[in-house]
């Protein structure tokens, strides 16, 4: 797959969680933000493969992406 493709498949996955987010009532939430969170994880390690890739994104829960933004804010870095 390539770098583009992979791009964006990521790009759709984050705005579909993102969309189910705002669906259960967090109305600022975004698929940037939502990568941002995810991918925060894979600092050290590095990116891992496609299918933990997806896994991480759609079974991403409402309480770790708030404590993400929260910890961001208090931290004062842009999310």
């Amino acid at each position: 797959m390539e770098e583009q493709d992979l791009a964006q498949v990521i790009e759709q996955l984050c705005n579909s969680k993102a969309e189910e987010f705002r669906l259960i009532g967090y109305e600022h939430a975004n698929g940037k933000d939502i990568w941002a969170c995810v991918s925060a994880g894979y600092k050290k390690s590095g990116q891992p493969e496609l299918h933990k890739l997806v896994n991480d994104i759609l079974s991403l829960k409402v309480t770790s992406f708030m404590n993400f933004l929260t910890i961001s804010a208090y931290r004062g870095t842009h999310f």
